[in-house]
């Protein structure tokens, strides 16, 4: 295998690496890729470089920006001596990466409780037995996403490294 080659199959890893932590986040393929070009090329790259190195075509990327500008990982920028647009990281990665996942565990935990306090009322409506033993479920399982909001607050509170 040759020096490039090498060189290839590391930067196909790494790209590959910031794909999974990607989609661990609810995000797609594509926006680890542009994240791992950023990333592993350290500089602004104009909006067809970024295409020719993640493989997606300039409109997929384009709409993909929007989205990560949004969330504030990218920052979209103009040179005055051209009229190309160019991208770049937007500050921490790791800082926005876990801002971004606490934004969507904390969206889950309210969701998960508005769900539980519409059960509670329905079942409040109910009779029966097994109305009990489900109400008792359902009260328990909000104690513990309660809890888990309560670990979710405090791990926001942790500084970055």
């Amino acid at each position: 295998m040759t020096e490039s080659e090498k060189i290839k199959e590391v930067e196909k890893s790494i790209f590959n690496t910031f794909t999974e932590i990607t989609k661990t986040m609810g995000f797609s393929p594509i926006h680890g890729n542009i994240i791992a070009a950023l990333f592993v090329y350290d500089k602004m790259l104009s909006l067809k470089d970024l295409a020719r190195k993640t493989g997606y075509s300039t409109s997929m990327i384009s709409i993909s920006l929007d989205f990560l500008e949004l969330l504030g990982i990218i920052k979209k920028v103009k040179k005055p001596t051209d009229r190309k647009l160019y991208i770049r990281l937007n500050g921490d990665l790791l800082f926005t990466l876990k801002n971004i996942f606490l934004m969507r565990i904390s969206k889950s935990i309210g969701d998960s409780l508005n769900d539980l306090q519409r059960y509670k009322k329905i079942l409040s409506r109910l009779k029966g037995k097994e109305k009990a033993d489900v109400l008792k479920a359902v009260v328990s399982l909000e104690a513990q996403i309660k809890r888990l909001d309560t670990y979710l607050k405090i791990l926001s509170d942790i500084e970055m490294p």
